[in-house]
């Protein structure tokens, strides 16, 4: 028995009429007339009354009329629903993000993409950079919102910018360089130094190392693998750290953010993905951002950086 057995029927016990049937389906007569009698001998049963001009329903027939449209009705159902998640329309987006550094900018995309993608549903996942990478690569993830990955890590990957943010020197409220002129860098190495963890966060420590130079050699006294964690670690005076200025939405009044003396590079952060094969909510979700990013007064243009 396959589908258009079922179709064939419910057509023809519709209309009550063999020739009206095989004009609505399209098809001759005789090869109707006969789907319909195989029908009939795979159930083992009489579907039909025949009438020289018309046909009508055995009490078997009324009972599997039923049944049969059921089945096309979840069938067409099925087909529909398949079609909407390869189209994007719906299905499961799998965001990766770091807190501290998407605080601003994720549930701005959030909103955008809700607007253009009501009926798929997100979920999110608060991960390291490199957690993040590994999940777009194995597809666990769709799109992850980061800093910019170190250029070695982007085999397959593409990295769209959406903001930058200032380089700001956290540090507790009641700490010396919380208060007066803006602190040097040259301040900054002599203090206990908090970061993330590395084997999670290697480009952080790359950028500590550059912003160094040659003859500094940054220590960290202290790792932390989360963003409240190292909040709680400051706000408790067991160090200070680098951050990125998008750190005032996520910590509040509870540290002192300064900017410093020196002109330092911005973070850049922004969507990445696959560079090829990316699912349509995906790309959804990239033009969210983008909007997003841009209708709330993003500090620079989007650009996009793919890996040489």
């Amino acid at each position: 028995m396959e589908l258009r057995h079922l179709r064939y029927f419910v057509a023809v016990a519709e209309e009550q009429n063999i020739t009206r049937a095989a004009a609505r389906l399209h098809v001759s007569q005789p090869p109707l007339s006969r789907q319909i009698k195989d029908l009939e001998n795979e159930l083992g049963v009489a579907l039909l009354h025949r009438g020289s001009r018309s046909v009508r329903l055995t009490d078997a027939g009324k009972v599997f009329l039923d049944e049969a449209r059921a089945v096309l009705n979840r069938a067409d159902e099925a087909i529909r629903t398949v079609r909407a998640i390869a189209d994007g329309e719906r299905g499961d987006l799998h965001v990766g993000y770091a807190p501290s550094l998407t605080v601003e900018l994720l549930p701005l995309a959030l909103r955008e993409f809700d607007r253009l993608r009501p009926g798929v549903r997100v979920t999110l996942h608060d991960l390291s950079t490199e957690e993040m990478l590994r999940g777009l690569r194995d597809q666990s993830l769709h799109v992850a919102l980061t800093i910019r990955p170190p250029r070695r890590a982007m085999s397959g990957l593409v990295f769209r910018e959406l903001r930058r943010y200032q380089v700001r020197l956290a540090v507790p409220t009641g700490h010396p360089l919380a208060h007066g002129p803006k602190p040097r860098l040259s301040q900054v190495w002599k203090e206990r130094l908090l970061a993330y963890t590395k084997s999670d966060y290697p480009e952080y420590y790359e950028w500590l190392e550059e912003l160094a130079g040659a003859s500094i050699k940054p220590y960290v006294a202290e790792e932390h693998d989360s963003s409240s964690s190292l909040v709680a670690a400051i706000e408790a005076g067991r160090g200070i750290a680098l951050v990125p200025e998008s750190f005032s939405c996520f910590v509040g009044s509870r540290l002192t953010l300064r900017p410093l003396a020196s002109k330092l590079d911005p973070f850049p952060v922004g969507v990445t993905s696959l560079l090829s094969n990316l699912a349509p909510m995906a790309a959804t979700f990239i033009q969210a951002a983008m909007i997003a990013s841009n209708e709330s007064g993003a500090r620079l243009p989007v650009s996009k950086t793919k890996a040489s």
